[in-house]
């Protein structure tokens, strides 16, 4: 028997439905996704069941204009651990970026520092819609500021941004995901105009305190190519409907808006005291694809603050007889 799954805004499913009861909930409400085994991703609702037949269609994943339509950019990723994106421009064509991301780019690239995530100025809105995007973007920890990158010039022409620590870039087209994205909150490094950057609040008191991202993430929305950062290498996995993982809670990158994020502790008290693994692991729940990464960038800083000779830590490895007095000697210690 086939099983149905509806997801609706605000992490809202419902499912499993047999075919009848999917057919009644989709003229209940069309607003919404759909799922059922053999779909690569979630598709609307409306295009998936017509009103007249009921009968299932194949439509594209995203309907086209939902978000407006993103520039159509190329790229290309660059290196194995310290990672940069090369995106190539046509005329006329602009990518949006981080702050401070900039590697390097051609001499007919423009570059222009926007309020808030550079989609407003491409809609025209007016003061107050660019300081809504600027205030999102201070909530989740990021800049005022977006710097948008425009090829004024003729053929084609390059802009790269560089991954702020050792990582993986991933390249992902927002249309292949159902047009939207929950990230960790620094995980953006740059995109294809017309992308638009939000914010997705957690609604379960405990998953914002112990969930290792807080009550905000980051909410990539668009139909075009986002780069994404993470640390060490990534994993991808695609959850069935139901079924649960269990993550460090710094471990997750991003994830489909149609799986559950929720806390739980690791287990009993010892675990919870001397397992080493905190006291809470974040759990994910299908259906949807998730990103996870093996080196939190909190879990590295953490690490090199605690082997800092100024922080109270000690040198492991160097196998120097001398010990603090080599460092004094080599000028490696400051006072």
């Amino acid at each position: 028997m086939t099983q149905w799954y509806f997801s609706y805004g605000n992490n809202e499913r419902i499912g499993p439905l047999d075919d009848e009861g999917a057919r009644a909930q989709a003229r209940s409400r069309p607003d919404g996704y759909c799922w059922k085994e053999g779909f690569g991703e979630w598709r609307p609702i409306h295009s998936v069941f017509q009103p007249a037949t009921d009968m299932a269609v194949a439509p594209p994943p995203v309907p086209a204009g939902r978000y407006g339509a993103s520039d159509e950019v190329d790229y290309r990723i660059v290196g194995s651990d310290m990672q940069f994106v090369e995106v190539e421009l046509d005329p006329g064509e602009s990518a949006i970026a981080e702050a401070g991301s900039l590697m390097y780019k051609e001499s007919a690239v423009q570059m222009d520092t926007v309020f808030g995530d550079g989609s407003s100025s491409v809609q025209g809105s007016g003061l107050m819609g660019k300081l809504m995007s600027a205030g999102k973007r201070v909530i989740t920890g990021e800049s005022l500021f977006t710097t948008v990158f425009t090829h004024t010039g003729n053929g084609k022409a390059k802009v790269a941004f560089a991954a702020p620590y050792p990582g993986t870039v991933m390249a992902m087209k927002l249309s292949e995901h159902g047009g939207r994205l929950i990230c960790q909150k620094d995980s953006f490094l740059a995109g294809a105009r017309g992308v638009q950057l939000g914010i997705y609040f957690q609604r379960k008191i405990l998953t914002g305190l112990f969930g290792g991202e807080g009550f905000i993430m980051q909410k990539l929305e668009g139909d075009g190519w986002v780069f994404v950062h993470a640390g060490g290498t990534v994993v991808e996995r695609e959850l069935k409907p139901g079924e649960r993982l269990d993550v460090d809670t710094g471990c997750v990158v991003a994830f489909h808006d149609t799986v559950s994020m929720d806390v739980r502790p690791v287990g009993g008290i010892k675990s919870m005291l001397f397992g080493g693994e905190g006291v809470f692991l974040a759990t994910l729940t299908g259906p949807g694809k998730v990103w996870l990464q093996s080196l939190p960038f909190s879990r590295m800083a953490g690490r090199m603050l605690a082997a800092a000779p100024q922080g109270g830590g000690t040198r492991r490895g160097e196998g120097s007889i001398l010990g603090g007095l080599g460092d004094l000697i080599g000028g490696d210690n400051n006072f």
